[in-house]
């Protein structure tokens, strides 16, 4: 991890990591439970859920709101919260640290300001084929609200960028002199694909276009470097990454969150509030209309600090493990085939089985204490392109094993003797 303030890292022992999310220990129709719905939202490591609680039993007070000693607290324990992500990510000061509710309301913060100030009729947004739908329909309401047109990267049948629609290569239509907004995914929550993000920012900044980086599914399981990415803009949320629901970060340049319009008013986000005009607060705070959830914050933090902990990419290795055992496991499985087969993967498997329906599957594997996700996964238009109604997902974390894959396995051969 970027700029890591932990000075030695502990050694990756899974079991050791299993030991701290209690809810492992939790029986699912009275089998243990096999989590592996992560790229939907992760567990919690009991450190996080005490640094939550704690708050609520011991500080509960407003920040930047008073003088008295629990309202200072409050507002050290979030700016400490807010310095660790600054760390985590190597953004350049902690004021270019924005708290919202999650990468969505991340995305349509940035949408929603960054049309106001950019876009204007016959403008280009240009998207991915793969994004999720936060990263798809807040753009296309930016574009309606401005008159500006929405274009697609198309995706290839592995389930990669189409490369030879990127600047540079064989065909160049996917940048013209009209386009102002750069929205990708670093990570895709269906496919598992790592996407060359870094080589498509630095193409689009030589035009001067804005990018703007969905890393909801990057944040946990890749060193995210935002200053080495050279984006302007970069979303994630805390559920996804070992911290609590109703918590998530916008990345900006600090330049270009100055020029942004605030997308919310109300109390926090302003300097001074006449009837005839109101002045707004410096950063962060311009973007941080109301009461923040506090405790998610505070939690957010602990989890970043929890992650710090640990040796990323010792961790990337074990996820990347069963990634291949997984992935080998399964396609043994007659009729069964993977969406998504890009050299460079997160832990992340969607598969189909021909005559099965994802959703029986998906309650079949849970009659088993198995949780996997089934459905479009808030990406239709990628089902679309792979000529399918849904998958069924399994996504890795740190605490998983290879035991839990063979289990999973062992699942899906067993629910198809009921199914075929």
């Amino acid at each position: 991890m970027s700029n890591s303030t932990s000075a030695v890292k502990s050694a990756f022992n899974v079991e050791e990591i299993r030991a701290q999310f209690p809810i492992l220990k939790e029986l699912v129709h009275g089998k243990p439970l096999v989590y592996f719905d992560n790229a939907a939202t992760s567990q919690k490591p009991r450190r996080v859920i005490k640094a939550e609680s704690a708050y609520y039993a011991t500080i509960n007070a407003n920040v930047h709101r008073g003088v008295h000693t629990l309202s200072t607290k409050a507002t050290e324990a979030q700016e400490a919260a807010r310095e660790t992500v600054r760390v985590h990510i190597n953004a350049k000061h902690a004021h270019d640290i924005i708290f919202t509710s999650g990468t969505t309301a991340s995305i349509n913060l940035a949408a929603t300001s960054l049309g106001q100030l950019l876009l204007k009729k016959g403008d280009e947004v240009v998207i991915s084929g793969m994004e999720h739908h936060s990263n798809i329909v807040p753009w296309q309401l930016a574009c309606e609200r401005h008159g500006a047109v929405l274009k697609v990267i198309p995706i290839t049948d592995s389930g990669e960028w189409d490369l030879a629609q990127i600047p540079g290569q064989a065909r160049n239509d996917v940048f013209t002199d009209k386009t102002r907004i750069l929205a990708i995914s670093h990570v895709s929550n269906t496919l598992g694909t790592i996407n060359p993000v870094k080589k498509l920012i630095a193409e689009a900044k030589k035009k001067g276009i804005i990018t703007v980086v969905d890393g909801a599914q990057a944040i946990a399981h890749l060193n995210v470097d935002v200053q080495d990415l050279g984006c302007d803009l970069y979303a994630f949320s805390g559920h996804k990454a070992y911290g609590p629901t109703g918590t998530g970060v916008l990345y900006g340049r600090e330049d270009l969150l100055e020029r942004m319009p605030p997308w919310q008013g109300g109390g926090e986000m302003i300097d001074v509030v006449t009837f005839e005009k109101t002045t707004y607060a410096k950063l962060p705070f311009k973007f941080e209309a109301g009461t923040p959830h506090i405790a998610g914050i505070i939690g957010l933090g602990e989890a970043f600090r929890w992650m710090e902990d640990y040796d990323k990419t010792a961790i990337a290795a074990h996820e990347h493990m069963l990634l291949e055992h997984a992935t080998k496991e399964l396609l043994a499985i007659d009729g069964l085939r993977i969406i998504g087969t890009a050299k460079e993967k997160v832990g992340v498997i969607s598969f189909v089985i021909e005559g099965v329906h994802h959703y029986d599957l998906g309650t079949l594997l849970d009659q088993q204490g198995i949780a996997v996700r089934t459905g479009h996964h808030c990406t239709q238009p990628l089902m679309d392109r792979f000529g399918v109604s849904g998958t069924t997902r399994a996504s890795f974390a740190c605490f998983n094993t290879m035991a839990e894959v063979d289990a999973l396995v062992a699942g899906v051969k067993k629910g198809l003797k009921m199914l075929r």
